[in-house]
């Protein structure tokens, strides 16, 4: 999971793209980059490390233009060198800057077509390099510089490209071009703002609260197989760039990736987020109507939303319990198992007071590989908890993502081959509940969306854009933390 901005302005944008990008930053903590297209030229700067690392102030005063894309870094798969930090850019044809957020299932089969069909050169092991490469062939192909033209090469980029991915391109002599995959597995919202001298300026982005602090009104998702071409004269235009596909909107941005104050295909996330809670708070007393839970606790920050209102259903009270460094990052999307286990302790500290003698419900928004979840479950005990309880408001993640989340071979995920009170034993709590599948996807469709199906692959082993044999294994052998650790090493 990456974060992506473009912005068409009528001044310079670049410190209108490190602004972005800052509050996308929960997206993606491993590198940063900007493009920018200044006249005739693509000026990129990027590396390693969080946006406020990436830059300064030399490296943002050469990034001039009115035209131009961020993007922010989460590793799936490739290195996790600065060779793979974003934007690419290519010189032909016109010179094209693309970041990109998600993940291709195709990849390998399209690096060999860019190089022996398209004579094109990828030097990472990126498939955002490989798309790139594959929108530089396709509108090369067509032989003008047109919204037009790009719209045909779009057609042909998402016939080739297989799997989840939102992109955003500075084309020089032409503008910006922003698309999205077929099934609208990652997300992509537009949005309009006037300028000081009056006219249009645009933006495009993974989520709405980029636009938000930079005061563009949010017009609307981008829709799945469309393109979008704003020139730089601030001339929009969109067209529908693929057959139409099952509309999938990822599910697990709901459950953790986005923040709660962003808009995803019309649905707060915050709300969605609430009625998790109610879900599963109505499941607890289902489950355990004579329960003995004095006190709910939110592990910070993404389940606090969901904790509060079981909280509400249950009639308990709802405590905050656990103490967050807000100078550690996301334990998720931390690069590597080891670096995910040291980081717990520093990023969370227990209250006692609000464990002793209680007996505890920790929520929390997912449990993916656990060993997080199995420290913070030891942390209540020695804080003095009498009882641990831990909810899930995610059903048990048994399969990989391959859409652009790291949730890689089945081996690692702890609720792979293992049933629930297997996993209430490894995890070491009290009791273990689990949202149902059913109940979280009615939680994000609301009642404005009753019935909307979505990407919860990771939930179920369903993914929509089918799965080639033979594929499991090969991110097993590009995205473990055995073989992370192992390129780390090398």
């Amino acid at each position: 999971m990456c974060g992506i901005v473009g912005i068409v302005g009528q001044a310079e944008v670049a410190a209108e793209l490190y602004d972005g990008l800052t509050v996308l930053q929960h997206r993606g903590q491993d590198a940063a980059g900007i493009a920018t297209a200044d006249g005739g030229k693509l000026r990129v700067h990027k590396g390693n490390g969080l946006v406020r690392d990436v830059f300064d102030a030399g490296s943002m005063s050469l990034l001039g233009g009115r035209v131009g894309i961020a993007h922010c870094r989460y590793p799936t798969a490739g290195s996790e060198g600065s060779d793979e930090a974003q934007p690419f850019y290519v010189n032909s044809p016109f010179g094209i800057a693309l970041a990109h957020n998600g993940n291709l299932i195709n990849t390998d089969a399209l690096r060999r077509e860019v190089f022996e069909q398209d004579r094109r050169n990828v030097n990472t092991e990126s498939d955002s390099e490989v798309l790139l490469n594959v929108f530089a062939h396709e509108l090369d192909s067509q032989k003008a510089l047109t919204p037009d033209a790009v719209f045909r090469a779009l057609e042909g980029v998402n016939r080739r490209a297989k799997g989840g991915y939102a992109v955003v391109c500075a084309v020089l002599g032409l503008g910006l071009v922003a698309f999205r995959d077929p099934n609208g597995i990652r997300p992509l919202v537009l949005g309009k703002r006037k300028g000081a001298n009056g006219d249009d300026e645009y933006i495009v982005a993974s989520e709405s609260v980029a636009l938000d602090i930079l005061g563009f009104e949010r017009l609307r998702d981008v829709e799945p197989g469309e393109g979008i071409v704003i020139t730089a004269r601030g001339e929009l235009f969109a067209q529908q760039c693929a057959a139409p596909q099952a509309h999938a909107p990822c599910i697990f941005e709901y459950v953790y990736f986005a923040r709660p104050d962003s808009m995803i295909e019309e649905i707060s996330v915050h709300k969605a987020r609430m009625r998790m809670g109610v879900t599963l708070g109505e499941k607890i007393l289902r489950e355990r109507p004579g329960h003995d839970i004095d006190v709910v606790i939110p592990i910070p920050d993404t389940s606090r939303d969901a904790a509060l209102e079981i909280a509400n259903v249950l009639g308990v009270k709802y405590r905050e319990g656990f103490i967050k460094n807000r100078y550690v990052g996301r334990t998720f999307i931390m690069p590597g198992q080891g670096e995910r286990a040291k980081s717990v302790k520093r990023k969370l500290n227990p209250i006692p007071l609000e464990f002793r003698n209680r007996v505890v419900l920790l929520v929390d928004d997912s449990i993916v590989r656990g060993t997080t979840s199995q420290q913070i479950v030891q942390m209540a005990r020695d804080a003095g908890a009498k009882k641990v309880y831990l909810a899930s408001a995610a059903p048990p993640v048994r399969h990989p993502n391959i859409y652009g989340i790291d949730m890689p071979s089945s081996d690692e995920l702890v609720a792979h081959g293992r049933s629930e009170k297997d996993i209430e034993q490894l995890l070491g709590c009290d009791w273990l509940i689990y949202q149902d599948l059913a109940d979280l996807e009615a939680a994000v469709a609301g009642p404005k969306f009753p019935g909307r199906r979505f990407d919860s692959s990771c939930f179920s082993g369903e993914y929509v854009t089918g799965i080639e044999p033979g594929y499991f294994e090969r991110i097993r052998q590009l995205r473990s933390d055995e073989a992370k650790k192992k390129r780390r090493a090398s």
